[in-house]
């Protein structure tokens, strides 16, 4: 005999599963994928071959790519069902510059102090230009290049570093026992900084999933390696054509690794505290 309270299902109301509410996926919504425990940001909400799947990017630049299922995500501790956003996201929170730091819009930019931050080459200072050009424009940072490391200690002594006048430099592959590591312990000082990232150049700061390559493929010694990695991606051995794919895919400083954004902030807040 059926209950007439509870129809044909027989499960009482207080023990049925209540619909989870529906939040879009919005960019930068911070959210836990309840299955695996995995947190992260929304990164990008996309419809597949597959259905429905949104990528989220951990504190740690890790990108995972989760189904879009009911009652499928944890916000601020409570169950919910994510949902592909409708429209445009709306504003959340105040606009932010390509390398995170909150915009000032309007801002004009500061007269250039003595301080400057020297990188290798072009395409290094074209890199740093395109995530942290904003705020370097109001810290008054200038970003030039050296065009070889073997040039630093002449130019450390042309600079004159000393009072108000600090110098930052980012070298490519730095790396203890080399060249690179050798002239850089030589200019070191107070008002030198020397920094460096373990990527061979810096094409291989940019993650490869931004480019939409699986990795950046291994070059053997002996060949130029930027025409190597041309060659096992299948693409024209052009290398300013190259870069240029390169550096378009590059919006923030989500593309690029955390091995490369940390020694940037590092050099800005460095040549930064020489005025008070």
């Amino acid at each position: 005999m059926r209950s007439t309270q509870y129809g044909p299902d027989l499960t009482p109301p207080w023990k049925r599963q209540q619909p989870a509410p529906e939040v879009p996926a919005e960019r930068d919504l911070v959210v836990e994928e309840a299955a695996t425990g995995f947190c992260g940001a929304v990164v990008r909400c996309e419809k597949t071959a597959e259905g429905v799947t949104v990528t989220l990017e951990d504190r740690f630049g890790k990108h995972r790519v989760f189904p879009l299922v009911p009652r499928g995500f944890l916000l601020e501790g409570k169950v919910v069902t994510l949902v592909r956003p409708s429209g445009p996201a709306p504003a959340r929170g105040p606009a932010r510059t390509a390398s995170g730091s909150i915009a000032v819009p309007g801002a004009r930019a500061r007269v250039a102090r003595e301080s400057r931050i020297y990188v290798e080459g072009r395409h290094d200072a074209e890199l740093v230009e395109r995530v942290w050009g904003d705020d370097l424009r109001i810290e008054g940072v200038v970003v030039e290049y050296l065009e070889g490391i073997d040039d630093l200690p002449a130019i450390v002594a042309e600079f004159g570093p000393g009072d108000g006048r600090r110098l930052g430099v980012l070298v490519d592959h730095l790396l203890p026992g080399t060249k690179e590591h050798r002239i850089a312990s030589a200019v070191t000082g107070e008002a030198v900084l020397v920094v460096g990232h373990p990527f061979i150049d810096i094409w291989q700061a940019v993650k490869p999933d931004s480019v939409g390559i699986a990795a950046w493929p291994e070059v053997p010694r002996g060949e130029v390696w930027k025409e190597g990695i041309c060659r096992r991606l299948g693409w024209p051995v052009d290398t300013p054509a190259a870069w240029k794919r390169i550096l378009a895919s590059v919006n923030s400083f989500r593309d690029l690794e955390p091995e490369l954004l940390g020694r940037v902030e590092e050099l800005i807040d460095f040549v930064t505290q020489s005025e008070g």
